[in-house]
């Protein structure tokens, strides 16, 4: 029998949407200012390893390259006590609408509680980069069984679902 995944679309239209949950002492955010293809294709696998995350296993390096090294795209790291607890990356290629176009926690920090600091970490990232007009982001019912709740609870919005069938 096939099982249904639904995908959840959000969107934020105004930074005043935003319900941010406070910074952590014990979480560092850092932007990677120098691109780095190896480093976004080991925290894609990283973060998207436990929740099937499949969709650029196959990328080449030139792949990874042409994405991380455009100006629309900007990737964050978040660090506890020197390990990597987790990441997010923007999009925005029509400098409008910014995408958070991968976002999750390593399994090692999933349920610490640093899912509501991170990603409100991201949302204001993606509000403070000039000409923002729209953050949005998907999920969908495969992934953390927190996510969906996490996006709503900082404020963004559904105004999109769709079920497809899966194998």
């Amino acid at each position: 029998m096939a099982a249904s995944c639904i995908t959840y679309y959000l969107e934020m239209t105004s930074a005043s949407e935003l319900q941010a949950k406070p910074p952590r002492d014990d979480l560092q955010i850092v932007e990677c200012e120098v691109p780095q293809p190896a480093l976004n294709r080991f925290l894609y696998q990283l973060v998207g390893g436990s929740w099937g995350w499949g969709d650029l296993l196959a990328w080449s390096d030139a792949q990874w390259q042409a994405l991380v090294e455009q100006p629309c795209h900007r990737t964050w790291v978040a660090y506890h006590r020197g390990a990597i607890a987790g990441y997010y990356e923007l999009h925005r290629p029509d400098q409008c609408n910014a995408e958070i176009r991968y976002f999750g926690l390593a399994p090692q920090f999933l349920g610490c509680g640093f899912g509501g600091a991170l990603l409100s970490h991201a949302l204001e990232s993606a509000w403070q980069w000039p000409g923002t007009e729209r953050v949005w982001v998907h999920t969908c019912s495969l992934d953390h069984p927190a996510a969906l709740a996490n996006y709503q609870a900082r404020g963004l919005r559904v105004y999109k679902q769709e079920a497809d069938e899966q194998a």
